[in-house]
């Protein structure tokens, strides 16, 4: 339950998906001072994690993805700050790398484009769990980059 609630912030009352996503960002910061590969194998491990962790979760709880599960959200904000360093790095701060990460996740994880919304519906357990977030995720750093070089365009 820890994993899965990522120490407890899935437990939140009010949006725990968000509040997820927002205590992700300290361990996002964390992985900025490691190389990306080294930081992507901490986000698989944590992928890996969160399958299980969901898979025992639901299994206990008889429900697909229940709100509680956040280990999804570190997983999906995690990877767009590390993604988003490689593409943005020294065009932004780390703050605004984090608040950029952060907006850009949670938009493409609470819309649900396709194909996040088809995975969020068809595949189960704990790996559907899992993969929608990574590809929201996927989503939101071209979007995010794409974004940031008009608006740094349109400043010229």
């Amino acid at each position: 339950m820890l994993v899965a609630t990522f120490f407890g912030s899935g437990l939140s009352p009010i949006a725990p998906g968000t509040v997820g996503s927002l205590a992700a960002l300290p361990l996002a910061y964390v992985l900025l001072s490691v190389p990306v590969g080294q930081a992507m194998l901490v986000i698989g491990a944590l992928f890996l994690m969160g399958v299980w962790a969901s898979n025992t979760v639901e299994a206990a709880l008889e429900q697909h993805d229940a709100s509680l599960i956040v280990i999804d959200e570190v997983v999906g904000q995690c990877l767009v700050v590390t993604l988003l360093d490689v593409f943005l790095r020294g065009a932004v701060d780390t703050t605004q790398l984090l608040l950029l990460s952060f907006i850009g996740f949670r938009l493409f994880d609470i819309v649900k484009p396709w194909p996040v919304g088809w995975i969020d519906r068809k595949v189960g357990d704990g790996l559907g769990v899992m993969l929608d977030d990574v590809v929201a995720a996927l989503l939101a750093v071209p979007f995010v980059t794409g974004g940031y070089l008009l608006y740094a365009l349109m400043a010229i």
